[in-house]
């Protein structure tokens, strides 16, 4: 099997939200999105059908769309409101390394997760994202500065994502440790991990080709809103 071949990964949240993780879905026919708080990723079987885009119409939407690999141009009824371009990289040869430092995150520890992923940004994160996967943390004075773990789940493959650092202390290698360990709990249940970055953000796609992963295709996260025929 080569990069390219990986063909699940090309709709990953449909893939997901269809499959190993429809306990966290709610779905109308070809189009779903996860439960409120866990992540604003909306999932189509099929973005070139117009009738699925009805299904996601269906779904109501009460704000912003967020489909990862959506189309530029949607049907009638939908408008594009913004494009953050990004890759994805599949880890066929990553080196997962368990980290006896990293600490397991619960339920409990979802308020310091959610005060490290607004100071450092690194994506949709929700009060229930902790739900999707194994989350494992970095404290230096009993403060989370690190953390790293699992968000879709499809058929042989889980992503690795809330990759982040607190700014004061990055340049310590947390990052690479963190995702180190999280890919370990994939690969020692025989999956593949995956991951997606920034396409700007030069700094983290050398770490993960570092850590062996490898960039697969770019993917773009559209955002859409419904507005008048």
């Amino acid at each position: 099997m080569t990069i390219l071949d990986v063909t699940p990964l090309d709709n990953p949240v449909w893939g997901a939200l269809s499959g190993a993780q429809a306990g966290f879905a709610e779905v109308h026919g070809r189009a779903a999105r996860f439960a409120a708080g866990i992540s604003p990723f909306h999932g189509l079987a099929d973005a070139a059908d117009p009738a699925v885009w009805d299904d996601l119409a269906a779904l109501k939407p009460a704000g912003p769309v967020l489909v990862p690999a959506g189309p530029d141009d949607p049907p009638a009824g939908w408008a594009v409101t913004s494009i953050n371009r990004g890759v994805q990289l599949v880890g066929f040869a990553v080196r997962p390394v368990e980290d006896p430092e990293a600490t397991l995150l619960t339920g409990d520890d979802v308020p310091e997760m959610l005060d490290l992923v607004e100071r450092t940004r690194p994506g949709p994160f929700g009060p229930r994202t902790v739900e999707l996967g194994r989350y494992l943390g970095l404290r230096r004075d009993g403060k989370l500065v690190a953390m790293a773990g699992e968000r879709m789940h499809l058929t042989g493959f889980t992503e690795v994502s809330a990759v982040c650092t607190d700014p004061a202390y990055r340049g310590h290698g947390f990052a690479g440790r963190l995702v180190g360990a999280v890919t370990a709990g994939i690969v020692a249940r025989g999956e593949t991990p995956f991951l997606h970055a920034a396409i700007g953000n030069a700094t983290a796609i050398r770490l993960y080709e570092k850590l062996g992963f490898s960039v697969r295709r770019p993917v773009n996260f559209h955002q859409y809103e419904r507005v008048q025929a």
